[in-house]
């Protein structure tokens, strides 16, 4: 994600060096700095990866807090340019969170004590997460001069999306919607590599696939503590390949993703008209293959119905198994919405999760989605659970009979018309905070009411990274949880929304 800078400066290069227009930076800026960044520090390592805060964010040290404008320091240029373009919007966020107005972040790069770079191992604490993340034993070792710039990639930042730990095949709500591909999915798990390979998982947005993936690679993790599991999406693999390419740097690039041992990629339907892209895949593919290691795959079509896909990569997608996962019968509805009940802690009446999914079909997604609504309206309001209550909060879906398109577009303008900005406002790069909580919930709605996954938002609101989008839902999502404003908004702008896509 390309992300302006609020303000560029010089890297730091003498030991006195302060911001410009600074004349100095007093103990009291820095102490207050100090404090600031300690009680935000946990927040933001609960937003990210394990990985991912090591590798970029545990570096970072408080410099100043003046006047809204709050100066961290990082160690590399490097490691500057990847936590500004991707990073800084968050953390800008959560400062703002804890001090309750707008704070602008000004990432400088400190200077560096002339002793050897630390390996990879050091940055991640440890040779095994490094081992893990880089893909090679050979990597992890002290680099020379020449080759630093290769492990300095996007490739050690491993996949942004780590498997969730919620995830599981116990958790699954297998039916006859979807159990091939649950039985396949644990069967690769079981014997990677010599089941299923490679197995190829389509079907719509919000029925489970990625859900699977996230099951396959905690499984592996688990049970087979040596394998290399690799999960990402279609986004990350594309755009590690063009940072290799831009960098020069694709040795580690094809390192990354041809030492693992399991392989997974969600939507490869990003792939089309790609050649480049598909190109890449196509040998990285020969490679896994030929060495016995397992890929999974997920798309929202079959690999047929995939426009400008290579013919060999189509066939070799063919070679392997093909499985689709159906929208879930109104029994595994109920089951899901039971499941997700339990594991939430809500106490629902079964004529309330009947009549959630006997309106809520064709998405999981959304029907997890409306359990939560009630739920949240009842806490607010300080009332148990009733269907009177649920027909009340989910008055939009009886009344719309058909499933509607909604576009993020449609969203755009209704969430902006609502709060007096315009589109190009809430997509653009400005962080006041009721511009930022207007950019959040057409966010989050966008998530709820379309199919389009987080680094597709991301590519709707301004190039933003997904790691944004999802803070994002997350944080209107518990927000309505308890703010009865936030409440009322979202659930207004929803009913705008589907009663303006008729």
């Amino acid at each position: 994600m390309y992300r302006q800078p609020i303000t560029r400066t010089e890297d730091r290069a003498e030991p006195g060096w302060t911001p410009r227009g600074e004349k100095g930076r007093s103990a009291e800026s820095v102490t207050q700095a100090t404090e600031l960044w300690t009680r935000c520090s946990k927040s933001l390592r609960d937003q990210v990866s394990e990985s991912t805060w090591q590798l970029w964010l545990s570096g970072i040290e408080p410099e100043g807090f003046a006047e809204g404008l709050f100066t961290l320091s990082v160690p590399t240029p490097f490691i500057r340019e990847r936590v500004e373009s991707r990073y800084l919007p968050m953390i800008e966020d959560t400062l703002a969170n804890e001090v309750g107005d707008t704070v602008r972040g000004l990432l400088v790069v400190r200077q560096a004590p002339p002793a050897a770079a630390p390996s990879p191992a050091e940055m991640l604490g440890g040779s095994d997460a490094a081992n893990h993340l880089m893909g090679s034993d050979s990597l992890v070792q002290q680099p020379s001069a020449s080759s630093r710039s290769i492990l300095a990639t996007p490739g050690r930042e491993s996949p942004e999306v780590q498997p969730d730990s919620k995830f599981t095949f116990e958790t699954f709500v297998a039916a006859s919607s979807n159990r091939l591909a649950h039985a396949a999915a644990q069967a690769v798990a079981e014997t990677p590599g010599r089941s299923y390979n490679p197995l190829f998982i389509y079907g719509d947005s919000g029925l489970g696939k990625t859900h699977l993936l996230h099951a396959i690679a905690n499984y592996v993790t688990e049970n087979y503590p040596r394998r290399k599991v690799l999960y990402v999406t279609t986004e990350t693999f594309m755009n590690d390949f063009v940072d290799a390419l831009r960098s020069s740097t694709t040795l580690a690039f094809k390192r990354r993703y041809r030492d693992c041992d399991v392989l997974l990629i969600d939507d490869v339907q990003f792939m089309e008209r790609k050649e480049g892209l598909q190109e890449e895949f196509f040998h990285t593919y020969n490679d896994l293959k030929g060495a016995s290691k397992q890929m999974v795959l997920t798309s929202d079509r079959a690999p047929k119905s995939i426009e400008t896909l290579e013919d060999r990569l189509r066939s070799r997608f063919l070679s392997g198994l093909i499985t689709e996962i159906d929208p879930p019968d109104l029994e595994t509805r109920l089951a899901i919405l039971r499941s997700k009940s339990l594991s939430e802690h809500y106490d629902v009446p079964d004529d309330v999760l009947e009549f959630i999914a006997s309106h809520v079909k064709d998405n999981i997604r959304e029907l997890e989605g409306a359990l939560i609504r009630i739920c949240a309206f009842a806490k607010l309001n300080n009332k148990p659970i009733s269907r009177e209550q649920a027909e009340k909060v989910l008055a939009h879906l009886v009344e719309a009979g058909e499933p509607r398109r909604i576009s993020p577009q449609m969203i755009l303008d209704t969430v902006a018309a609502s709060y007096g900005f315009s589109v190009e406002s809430i997509i653009g790069p400005s962080r006041t905070r009721p511009l930022v909580t207007a950019r959040q919930v057409a966010m989050y709605l966008t998530r709820n009411l379309t199919d389009y996954s987080y680094p597709a938002i991301g590519r709707v609101f301004g190039k933003r990274d997904h790691t944004t989008v999802i803070h994002a839902v997350d944080k209107i999502a518990g927000q309505m949880q308890e703010r009865r404003q936030i409440y009322e908004q979202v659930t207004e702008l929803d009913q705008k929304i589907r009663a303006g896509s008729a």
